[in-house]
């Protein structure tokens, strides 16, 4: 008992820690955005919050449209996070649940997609986003990002295991097709896998900087990386207000992720329970 103990104390210690570490990068931004740039530069440097949050705040919606780069960036974010869910999950249910001719040699040829560099198709679909006219605008930073291959690997291996095949032949027995299958067999079973991608993709096209940067053309519509850049200066840079707009960048994050992330755990425990 006595070891028992200790294993479960050094466990808590451990995972602490691991927190602390984790939390310690957000705590250094807010501190940063808090002071102005000379305390960020002093040696030893300064590790409790300063008093100029609010007014490097105000400088970052002075010199950039945040609210509608913020708006542009949760539309592009939303519209790229649904169509992933849904196209991604669908062929996965499809390679997970179904034999049909070529499936093994189109599974591996998305496999070998892993190994080529995504800038390797920036020209391409810049040509063919052209073509459609599409340049400028919202669907740019939508369809290119509609499926991916880490999403369709993703989503297979979890349904494969998770998804008993009795089921699928029962819904056969009953009558259900394809899609009937897919939407009352495999989607209550893929929610936790489905909360975990949705998440990633949400933040991965958050966070994006380069292809908004190529696509989007009218400086008064950019996502928010792409308008958080415009406040480093040419001669000089105010980090103090470039830290206050990354904090306020990362807020919407933090919360996706607590919504997201709730709703996996408690999938996650839903299943268990069941099992």
């Amino acid at each position: 008992m006595r070891t028992e103990r200790v294993r479960e104390v050094v466990s808590h210690v451990v995972l602490m820690l691991g927190v602390l570490v984790s939390i310690f990068p957000f705590y250094w931004m807010l501190v940063m955005a808090s002071n102005t740039t000379p305390d960020i530069f002093t040696y030893p440097p300064k590790l409790v919050l300063g008093s100029h949050l609010w007014e490097n705040m105000r400088n970052v919606l002075d010199n950039i449209d945040f609210f509608g780069a913020m708006l542009l960036t949760l539309l592009a974010s939303l519209g790229v996070t649904v169509l992933v869910l849904f196209f991604d999950s669908l062929a996965a249910f499809a390679f997970a649940k179904y034999e049909f001719p070529g499936r093994n040699l189109l599974f591996g040829i998305l496999l070998v997609t892993f190994m080529i560099p995504s800038q390797l198709a920036l020209v391409p679909q810049f040509v063919t986003l052209a073509e459609f006219g599409w340049i400028g605008s919202l669907k740019a930073l939508i369809i290119p990002g509609a499926a991916n291959a880490f999403g369709i690997f993703w989503m297979r291996q979890y349904a494969k295991g998770a998804i008993p095949d009795e089921l699928i032949s029962a819904a056969k027995v009953d009558g259900a097709g394809f899609f009937r299958q897919y939407l009352t067999v495999g989607l209550p079973v893929l929610r936790p896998g489905l909360a975990f991608l949705g998440i990633f993709t949400f933040i991965n096209v958050w966070n994006d900087y380069l292809w908004p940067l190529i696509v989007m053309t009218d400086p008064n519509r950019l996502t928010l990386q792409v308008a958080l850049q415009q406040l480093n200066g040419v001669y000089g840079t105010d980090y103090s207000m470039v830290m206050a707009g990354a904090l306020m960048s990362v807020i919407p994050l933090i919360g996706v992720f607590i919504i997201g992330g709730r709703h996996f755990i408690a999938d996650i425990a839903a299943g268990a329970m069941k099992f």
